[in-house]
């Protein structure tokens, strides 16, 4: 059924999913608008709803396809078959999505039945549970993934950071910049900072994140130099609550877009000679510098606004260079435990 669509509308109740799936006529399907109404209710994110939207968009096209079947028909072999699917599609979605796309279609199935999905395991005679994995007859949870292969993210050299700094010259650019390579701030944090959250008189700056959760951040007193020069000299004088503005054209005063921030960073990797200067870089750049000058891991898990400390490893990227160095002053600084020799 691909005249499924997904639909927005912003001035609906407040109650109410602003992301809607509708069929061609513009009924809605309501077992999985339900669902995402019930997400918006417990507050998650736009961008968080959208991405179920276009996830659950995908499935129903698939699901449906032209039949009519309950969802309480969904079973690991059906999923198995959807994601077959996927990989024959083109283009062909990365295994992340398709992940990200199981995730979501289990959340779904659990919110309708209040259980996971599950098959049934090969009878057996064994009277309790093997260490292999076999033993009394039951069920088990779908826990179907594909492998995900493991991204290197190499951090910008020093030389690389200084070039890509230079060829900026507002203080607006300067400031996003900043907040970006000493504060680990997403692109999307950046845009979506409020100047009522900014209190430079404190140091200190208030960023909501990824779910909308808040962390309060510390400013270093550079990083504050160059925001009140942008705010006091090039900021237009509109009543917009958002700090980063356009500053030229037809959308002079209204909040830079996402599009407006990856346009800026094209051009100047093209002027700073530059290529791999982009937003997630420079957070990765961030958590590995943070780490070779000593700070310890669950300070800079909230600095990056991680709920766990795995996620904040993956930012971390040491040289052996680094490993060698630390190995050596560890040395240096250890009680001998081979006793000095007695005159």
């Amino acid at each position: 059924m691909t005249s499924l669509r997904l639909l927005v509308d912003n001035n609906g109740p407040a109650g109410l999913s602003p992301y809607r799936i509708v069929d061609s006529h513009d009924k809605e399907l309501r077992w999985i608008n339900d669902f995402l109404d019930v997400q918006h209710l417990r507050n998650l994110s736009p961008r968080s709803l959208r991405s179920y939207g276009y996830d659950l968009l995908n499935f129903a096209r698939w699901w449906c396809g032209g039949k009519i079947r309950s969802l309480s028909q969904l079973n690991e072999s059906m999923l198995l078959d959807y994601i077959r699917h996927q990989m024959q599609s083109q283009p062909q979605p990365t295994p992340q999505t398709i992940n990200h796309r199981l995730g979501v279609i289990n959340c779904l199935y659990r919110f309708h039945y209040r259980r996971d999905i599950t098959h049934e395991r090969i009878q057996t005679s064994y009277k309790t549970k093997s260490p292999l994995g076999y033993g009394r007859p039951g069920s088990r949870t779908s826990g179907l993934r594909l492998k995900q292969p493991r991204r290197v993210m190499i951090p910008l050299s020093h030389e690389e950071v200084a070039r890509f700094w230079a060829s900026f010259r507002s203080y607006r650019d300067l400031g996003m910049i900043a907040l970006m390579l000493f504060n680990g701030l997403r692109s999307r944090e950046v845009i979506e900072l409020r100047l009522d959250n900014m209190r430079l008189h404190d140091a200190q700056m208030l960023v909501c994140g990824k779910g909308n959760k808040e962390r309060l951040l510390p400013l270093s007193q550079d990083v504050i130099a160059v925001l009140r020069r942008y705010i006091e000299l090039e900021r237009p004088q509109v009543s917009s609550p958002f700090v980063f503005l356009c500053l030229k054209g037809r959308r002079r005063g209204r909040p830079l877009t996402p599009a407006g921030l990856r346009s800026l960073f094209r051009h100047h990797r093209r002027i700073a000679g530059v290529p791999m200067a982009n937003p997630h870089r420079f957070r990765h750049t961030f958590g590995s510098d943070m780490v070779r000058c000593g700070i310890s891991l669950p300070a800079l898990m909230h600095l990056m606004g991680h709920s766990r400390i795995h996620t904040t490893m993956l930012y971390v990227r040491i040289s052996p260079e680094d490993v060698w160095r630390e190995y050596r002053r560890a040395i240096e600084n250890k009680t001998k435990l081979i006793p000095a020799e007695q005159s």
